[in-house]
């Protein structure tokens, strides 16, 4: 699946990734390649996806992600 983590400043990420975990705002979601399209509404936390055989994680202040198509766009508020 194609990922791409952006915030109003900058484009934090933006490759293929194996796994996905965001802190959907009505509990943690995990997304994996050939899922439903859903849009979800994010809240403060990690944000976990898997790039190869590394893992990797950033924490959001909160935004909204939309998949698909095997596209990930997740808008966050600010990201570290």
């Amino acid at each position: 699946m194609k990922l791409s983590i952006l915030t109003p400043e900058s484009e934090v990420f933006q490759g293929e990734t194996d796994y996905l975990k965001v802190p959907a705002a009505l509990g943690p979601m995990e997304v994996l390649k050939n899922h439903a399209p859903i849009v979800t509404s994010l809240r403060a936390g990690e944000v976990v996806f898997k790039q190869g055989g590394s893992t990797r994680k950033i924490t959001i202040t909160g935004g909204f992600l939309e998949v698909s198509h095997n596209n990930g766009v997740l808008l966050a508020d600010s990201a570290k």
